[in-house]
């Protein structure tokens, strides 16, 4: 295997166990064994397992974020752009390997001084925020930053209570209400 490779068996295989098991639950020595390398190897590639949690969290956000984008941008209608993140949720949900959302999680588990997770997770959610503000900036006309914000930040809020509580339930119907609260926030808004 090349070492490219190597290095995004060990991102997929500590992922998995990351997502489905937690940061805490998951040792160094459980991803060397899952991914079938030395231990040599991980640390050939990563200085500590903070290292492998950060690629980890990289990869997810990276994917996710393409993916949410593909969706939105298959929504013709303004409406069905703004309230697209749920259906986008609804869909991981239903995936069957929902664990709810994988910074939050791993945020949950960290000691406060972990400034580098931290760091990391704090960026991601602001680039989902940011987002949201440019699908609100390209959905409703003549719209001020200050109501962008407003718009943005209330679905951002919104989303991140359905996946947690859609996670905590083990049920969708966080993300069915939130997408069903979604349109007041943008009611009074004129939809391009």
């Amino acid at each position: 295997m090349q070492k490219s490779n190597i290095k995004e068996h060990i991102i997929t295989v500590a992922s998995k166990l990351f997502y489905t098991n937690g940061y805490n639950a998951t040792g160094i020595n459980e991803i060397i064994a899952k991914s079938e390398i030395a231990k040599a190897t991980l640390y050939h590639h990563f200085k500590s397992k903070e290292d492998v949690c950060v690629a980890y969290l990289e990869v997810r956000h990276l994917k996710f974020m393409d993916d949410l984008k593909n969706y939105i941008s298959d929504k013709n209608e303004g409406k069905q752009k703004l309230v697209g993140i749920f259906d986008f949720l609804r869909d991981l949900y239903r995936q069957g390997d929902f664990h709810g959302c994988w910074g939050i999680k791993t945020l949950g588990e960290l000691p406060p001084e972990n400034e580098k997770i931290v760091l990391v997770i704090q960026r991601q959610k602001k680039e989902l925020l940011l987002f949201l503000g440019e699908i609100v900036g390209d959905t409703i006309a003549n719209i001020s930053l200050a109501e962008t914000e407003k718009i943005s930040g209330g679905l951002y809020l919104l989303y991140e209570g359905a996946i947690t509580e859609s996670h905590l339930h083990r049920n969708d119907w966080p993300i069915h209400l939130a997408k069903s609260i979604a349109p007041s926030i943008f009611a009074e808004s004129k939809l391009k």
